[in-house]
């Protein structure tokens, strides 16, 4: 008994002295997981709807650092500054990186670089030039040139460097100046060179990762992502909650794919096919004005130019969806009414889809429509289509006939008897009548032939 008292003793403190030869099998020691986002390409709604919602979702799915590596000329403001909003916001600490060696962040991507909780590049890189400009592009200054004057030519230089936006718009230094502001705000959240932002900005100034990391406008330079994850650990960053440490030892990256409708919104949203959409949109709407009834080109014309004001971000996605919604409901309501053959249900289908896709697309909180709900929508939507169009058809297939001839093989019935000519009941309405039989009262006889106001008429038989 001694030596198995002694056996469970000496087990029992082995387990409470070496917790960690068990602790494979513990739930607790799984990996640390860092999110892992690829943005390369334009900063539009269709990337800025991945990127927000991933870093929504990112503290639910258990995610302790998220990695943005981008690649981007730049893109629009109002899609870029949803990605900074939710970056300053998120309470995962975010790393924009620069990656691979060729990459840039330029425009907008500099921004997104300054807001980030760490900004990373890699060697032969690239961000800066980031004066805002419209999608037209700035009109060149118009003030008259100045004649050369050798004594004040220098301090013209030095008026010139002072006031770079000299000659522009009201409305072109109100833009500068905002993001300006905009950008020395971040730089000055995140301890960041902020005398820099001014080239940036007025200047369109570009520096290489080395230069930007030289001069504090970036925090560190990696060759790749795993060697990012050594330089940033323990790491101190500045969250919504406070100041925290990055614990990046061992930390698993795992790479988040964009699904079919973030690819879908990214294909929508590139400056080319936006700029489609929208000749599309007004080139449809003008060939349906002076064209009317064609129909094909007003309905094209009209989901195109929905599309491309959601593109180009003229109108918010939710009033775009909308619109989306009330014109798909209006086609399929004026197809079942005034059957076009398919022309306005088509569309109307498709902008259904479209409009309820956009409106309701945020599955990390829940609003959103279940694939197979769309699916079922579209189902039924085509039978009901067919169902007008097959009743179309047959109506299409009958001959009309109006006037007098309509009379032609009616039936009507024979009012009292008569030889040779009476009346008849037809239409709800006494006819007068001829025929080469004689008849009898509630007689059914046809009509054979019209003259003037006077019916032909034959018995019918039972067959």
């Amino acid at each position: 008994m001694k030596q198995v008292f002694s056996f469970y003793l000496f087990f029992a403190l082995l387990l409470s002295a070496s917790p960690s030869l068990f602790a494979a099998e513990s739930p607790d020691n799984e990996p640390r997981q860092a999110m892992l986002l690829v943005l390369d390409g334009s900063v539009n709604p269709g990337t800025a709807h991945f990127l927000v919602s991933n870093i929504k979702a990112a503290p639910e799915q258990g995610y302790e650092l998220i990695i943005i590596q981008m690649n981007t000329p730049g893109g629009l403001d109002l899609a870029m500054r949803d990605i900074i909003r939710e970056i300053l916001s998120s309470k995962v600490p975010v790393v924009t990186y620069v990656y691979p060696p060729g990459s840039r962040a330029a425009s907008a991507g500099t921004y997104i670089l300054y807001a980030s909780h760490v900004s990373a590049m890699a060697p032969a890189t690239n961000l800066g030039a980031a004066t805002p400009v419209s999608i037209g592009g700035m009109p060149a200054p118009t003030e008259p040139e100045k004649a050369p004057d050798k004594e004040g030519d220098e301090q013209d230089k030095d008026q010139e460097k002072a006031q770079p936006a000299a000659g522009k718009s009201a409305m072109e230094k109100k833009v500068i100046n905002d993001a300006e502001a905009y950008l020395r705000s971040l730089a000055a959240y995140h301890n960041r060179n902020i005398d820099w932002v001014k080239n940036a900005v007025r200047e369109g100034e570009s520096l290489t990762s080395k230069e930007a990391l030289e001069i504090g406008v970036i925090d560190l330079i990696a060759s790749d992502p795993q060697r990012l994850l050594e330089q940033i650990d323990q790491r101190s960053v500045r969250l919504p909650s406070g100041q925290a440490t990055l614990d990046t030892d061992k930390m698993v990256i795992t790479k988040v794919e964009p699904d079919w409708q973030t690819e879908l919104l990214s294909i929508i949203s590139d400056p080319n096919i936006a700029y489609i959409l929208l000749l599309l949109g007004i080139y449809g709407l003008i060939f349906e004005g002076y064209n009317p009834g064609g129909l094909v080109p007003g309905v094209i014309g009209a989901i195109c130019l929905l599309l491309a004001m959601y593109a180009l971000q003229i109108l918010p996605v939710n009033y775009v969806a909308a619109g989306l919604l009330l014109l798909g409901i209006a086609l399929l309501v004026v197809e079942a009414f005034a059957p076009s053959f398919g022309i306005l249900g088509v569309g109307g289908i498709i902008a259904f889809l479209i409009g309820s896709f956009l409106l309701f697309n945020e599955p990390e909180t829940g609003v959103a429509i279940a694939l197979p709900i769309l699916i079922a929508v579209t189902v039924i939507s085509v039978i009901l289509l067919s169902f007008i169009l097959s009743l179309a058809l047959r109506a299409r297939g009958r001959p009309v006939v109006s006037g007098k001839e309509e009379l032609v093989n009616d039936v009507g019935t024979v009012i009292e008897d008569f030889d040779n000519e009476g009346w008849i009941w037809l239409h709800s309405e006494r006819w007068k009548c001829h025929s080469t039989v004689p008849l009898k009262a509630g007689q059914k006889v046809k009509v054979t032939a019209v003259d003037d106001l006077v019916l032909s008429v034959t018995p019918v038989t039972d067959n």
